[in-house]
Formats: structure tokens, sequence, C-alpha cells
């Protein structure tokens, strides 16, 4: 079990952890959840023991291997391939002493315990993880430095699954992927065995991988049950429960003091107030809810222009060699939505450079109405943006006739309040620079929105707040991006770029989800076997040893399952005796039993409070038993 006992964590005097706590049980898999700059990346480096806390604890199970990937790419003359089989360093150094030990005794138990760990499996298991990222088998002999740093990162994903860690930490995996890598990932982690600590803030992950939800807001760490939506539900009646509480309360309070005040000092009402009095003292005293700042995002609304706004014919492009892309017979209208489909290389960039304006074609016309304007949004951007300058100088130098005021209205549109639109680039977040670039790509009110991956430093916040935008944007949206939950809730067209072409794709994202899972698996299989699961290391155990363990596994798991279901009994419970503690008819009627009513139901929330702790600390040891 990974458990955090009292976590705190100060960066730069402000506090990201207060004291918090949270355990995850042995071969639970989690989705890290929360907004941008909460504190998310900062956790998995406390876990990974990268920094230090200031207090509290972070404990793990003894011998646990954990799997973090660095910050740092990968580089240097090796092959792909040797890279990631050398993430397993236990057979690396069996089969370097294999090379130079001459003990028959040693050999023997060498090939003994490569047999065991599957060491031998091993080439086909890396350049299947390889494949599912994208990695052809010519380019998995190739050596990493001569990838781009976000290839790199691939390859450090693929070592990082190929070790198969008891704990492994995932900060924003899909950031470095296409829309097809990405579902090879969310269909390999659903079915990972480990323990599983997973940031992101795709939907679709978050829904597929996870079953449970660590939330991290205002400084604590809270566990929920069930994937994102669930969380997301659950997350919501709650509030709106704690909500209802406090102002019954508030309600009831202000009744009660004003009977006090009212009749304290009567004689005949002297003992009814002072039994009201004791039960205000008694009262827990419930917090009010702070609801999160909503967030909005508004593109400004283009004027209408006549269709169509680009028209390709037979066109071609590339740069100097082979086309990228060849017989283009294209148009977009300002209604379209179209999301471009097809893996890393195959041109979806080209194409959004060509309609951007940024890439001359070599070949075949191109016809743009006069008075087009196109806005245009990629990763690459973010690193040309001015560190020493605010976003305010950016934004003003795009709009040297405008007041300031104007200046500012535009920022706002993207959650650029006043302290924010004043700091140093270089100071802000990627998220931050992110919805700087959007601003600044809009301020003319573009006729085409060009996005090249705009949500790889979003939180699920600001990807809602984009969707909504982009869907009362009145002009045309050209997509790219490895989320598929913001391609089905844009694309009203897929546009499938490959083999050199760009054709419109039959099927939906479902199909197309389908079909892209298939030709990974057939990628896979040409490595010499399916390897879509990941593998256990231990070898074979003898049959009457395995039953009795597996006798002892279920015995455990019915432990869990039956405290778990105790837990979800006790709480529902507890919430029944809360709303009647906070019941305003509970205090106001004129009933004689009315205080033993209320010493009642208090004594009935202890002793719930009291049973859900033991329950809780029953469940965390047979959790503990069932690891054993």
């Amino acid at each position: 079990m990974l458990r955090i006992d009292n976590l705190s964590y100060r960066i730069e005097g402000r506090v990201l952890l207060d004291g918090t706590s949270a355990s995850i049980p042995a071969g639970h898999k989690v989705g890290l959840v929360g907004r941008n700059g909460s504190g998310k990346s900062t956790l998995l480096r406390l876990i990974a023991g990268e920094i230090e806390a200031d207090g509290g604890k972070i404990s793990k199970p003894k011998a646990s291997r954990l799997g973090f990937i660095a910050q740092e790419a990968p580089s240097g003359p090796a092959s792909l391939i040797d890279t990631v089989l050398a993430a397993d360093t236990e057979r690396a150094a069996l089969e370097h002493e294999a090379e130079h030990v001459t003990d028959p005794n040693r050999i023997a138990e060498i090939h003994h315990r490569l047999a065991d760990i599957g060491a031998y499996q091993a080439p086909a298991r890396a350049a299947s993880i390889l494949a599912g990222l994208g990695f052809s088998e010519t380019e998995q002999q190739s050596p990493v430095s001569g990838l781009s740093g976000g290839w790199r990162m691939r390859v450090a994903l693929a070592a990082a699954l190929f070790s198969e860690p008891d704990i492994l930490l995932l900060d924003e995996p899909t950031n470095h992927l296409d829309l097809e890598a990405a579902l090879w990932l969310e269909s390999y982690l659903a079915k990972w065995p480990h323990t599983l600590l997973l940031v992101s803030h795709d939907r679709n992950l978050l829904n597929s991988v996870p079953k449970h939800i660590l939330h991290l807001t205002g400084n604590q760490l809270t566990l929920y049950g069930g994937n994102y939506d669930i969380f997301e539900k659950n997350r919501r009646e709650h509030r709106q429960f704690a909500a209802n509480a406090f102002t019954k309360q508030a309600a009831q309070r202000k009744h009660m003091e004003s009977y006090v005040e009212r009749f304290r000092y009567k004689a005949n009402k002297a003992r009814q107030a002072q039994s009201k009095l004791k039960a205000l003292a008694r009262m827990e005293t419930l917090e009010p809810v702070v609801e999160d700042r909503p967030v909005n995002f508004d593109f400004p609304e283009p004027a209408e222009l006549a269709p169509p706004l680009i028209s390709l014919e037979k066109a071609t492009a590339g740069y100097g060699g082979p086309p990228v892309l060849k017989g283009l017979n294209l148009r977009i209208d300002m209604d379209d939505r179209i999301a471009l489909l097809g893996a890393n290389g195959n041109g979806k960039s080209t194409l959004a450079k060509i309609i951007s304006g940024r890439l001359k074609l070599e070949t075949g016309t191109l016809s743009r109405h006069r008075k087009l304007r196109v806005g245009y949004f990629a990763q690459h951007q973010l690193d040309e943006l001015r560190m020493n300058e605010t976003p305010y100088d950016h934004m003003a130098a795009l709009m040297p006739k405008s007041f300031e005021p104007a200046i500012r209205a535009q920022l706002g549109r993207f959650d650029f309040g006043k302290a924010q639109a004043d700091t140093k680039v270089g100071d802000l977040s990627g998220g931050e620079k992110a919805r700087l670039m959007l601003a600044l790509i809009t301020h003319d009110a573009p006729h085409i929105l060009v996005l090249d991956e705009p949500t790889n430093h979003l939180d699920i916040d600001r990807r809602d707040a984009l969707v909504q935008a982009l869907n009362t944007y009145s002009g045309a949206v050209i997509l790219v991006t490895h989320d598929p939950h913001l391609v089905e809730l844009i694309a009203d067209h897929l546009w499938l770029v490959a083999d050199g072409k760009v054709v419109p794709y039959d099927g939906d994202m479902a199909d197309y989800r389908r079909v892209t899972l298939k030709s990974r698996r057939q990628s896979s299989a040409k490595s010499g076997t399916d390897k879509s699961t990941p593998k256990t290391k231990e070898g074979k155990q003898p049959a009457t040893k395995r039953r009795r363990e597996n006798a002892d596994l279920t015995t455990q798991k019915k432990a869990v399952e039956k405290a778990e279901k105790r837990l979800a009994e006790l709480n529902a419970a507890r919430l029944k005796i809360e709303a009647a503690l906070t019941n305003l008819g509970l205090y106001t009627a004129e009933k004689t039993d009315q205080t033993a009513r209320i010493a009642e139901l208090t004594q009935i929330h202890t002793r719930l409070s009291e049973e859900i702790s033991t329950t809780e600390e029953s469940w965390l040891e047979a959790q503990q038993e069932l690891e054993t």
C-alpha cells in the first residue's frame, strides 16, 4: 500500500500540501486530478523521492519498485529497442553477468532466473510496446539521439511500461502522443496489473483507466471511488448537500438564538431556552461551501464571409524532398468543424500550415477569400513567447491602435485578470502560456481557427471552457488533437491524413478507435506475439502451492469487499442522521421530547463516526494482508 501521512510541502512560501493524508491499496489504478498549479506534479515528485517534503511521510511496501518518467528525455547512441530493454535493470545485470561468469552453478542460476522473469521474451515485448506508441520496426533500431524531444519522451514512456514497476507514476503521459498512440496507451493501461497513479486532464483516459480518483484541492487530498464521471457526479452531490446543510444550519442557529434572546429570562420559558443553548453548543459548526471560480473563454466573433473560405485543387506540398501531401482537393467553409486524424508524421501539421498560410504549395492551386483571417495555434509557438515581457506587452504589440481597456478586455476573454496580465511570461505556467497564445491568435477575430494540440497544458475545467467557446464560435475550426473527447464534442467532419492523401473518414470516433487498436495489435504481432496486455514476471509455481495461495487471496479479497460494503452502509446511515440533525423542524417544534430526540440523534452520529473509523482501520488492515 502507498500511504501518504500528514504530508506538507511549500514552494516559495506558497502552500501546496498542508498536512494531508491518503492511502492507495496495492493494485489500485488511481487518477490524480486538480486544477493547474494545485500541486499534482509536485506530489508525484515527492512520492518518487525527487524532492523532500516539509513534513509528514510517504511509505511504500518494502522492496517495491517504483517507475517514474524523468523530466529529462533519454538520449545517446543506443537504439530505441536497447534503451527500452535496459529499463529492466535486473535482466540487464543478469545478462551482463552471464557473459563473464565461469562457475557452472552460477550460470545455471542466472539462466533459471532469466527464464522466471521472462527475459527471453523481453525483446518481443519491448518491440510490441514501441510499436503501440508509433515506432516502426526500422525506427526501433535507430539511435535515440536522432529523435526530437517529444519522440524521445515516448521512448521514456515505453521504458517505464516495459519495466513493469510495482508502482507506476505517470504525469500527463498523452501530452507527447498523437491520437492513435493515445488510444493504444488507454487500452494498455486499462489492463495494467499493478498500482498506477495517473495525472491527466484527458477525460477519456480518466474514465477508461482509473477505478478511483484522488482529488487535490485546497491543499488536501480526497479519495473517491469510480472513474472521473462518477467522481464529478459524487462531488457535485456532496457539495450540494454540504451547501444545503450549511444553509439549514444557519437558519436553525438564527431561530434558536432569537428564541433564547426572547425567552431566557422568562420563568415559564427559561428551561426551554437553556435547552436550546445546550443544543447550540452541541451543534457542529459547518463551513460554507466555497465554489471554484468559473472558467470561461470567449472567442471574438468574425464577420461572415461568402463560401468557400479556402479551396485546394490538385495541390502538392512538402519541404523540398518527396511530397508530404499530394493530390489535395479540399474546401473549407465558415461553418466547418473538422478534426484531422492520422498518425504523427503523415502530414496533419503540414496541412495545418497550408491552411494557415505558413507553407506554400509546390504544385496546384490554393484559393483564399480576400478578407480571410486565420488564427493558428501550435505548441512550438509557446517557446517563441518573449519571456521577459508580460501578456499585456504581447497583446499591446498586436493592437497598437487600441487603448488599454480594449487590450485588457481581449486578455480577459481567456481568464487573464490584471495581476496575471502584468506577470512576466517566464513566470507563467504551461497552461497560462497556452491561454495567452489563444488570446493572441484571436485578437483580430479570425474566420478560421487552426488548433494543433491546443489542450496539452490545460486542466479539465479549462478544456471544458475551450469546448464551450469553440461550440459558440461562428467561424471554421480545424483541430489536431490526441484527445478523443475533444474530437467527439467539437468535430462535425473527420479527415484522415495518411499515405500522402487527405480524405473524408467514413465513420465516427468509435470506428476509428477500433481500427487503430486493430492496426497496433497487428504491428505488435509482427514482433512475434501480441503483447497488448502487460505480463507478470513471476515463473510458474507448483499447482498445490498456487491453489493454496489463490484460496488465501479469495479470503482476503472477501474481507476487503466486506469492509468496503460496511463502510458504504455506515456512511449512508451517518448522512441520514446528519440530514435529521440539520432539519429545522427538530429545533422549532414545541414538543416535550425534543431535547431527548436531539441527544439521541447526536449519540447515534457519534457511534456511527466511531464505527466508521474502526471499519476503515479494518479495511486498511485487510488491504495490507491482501498485498502481503
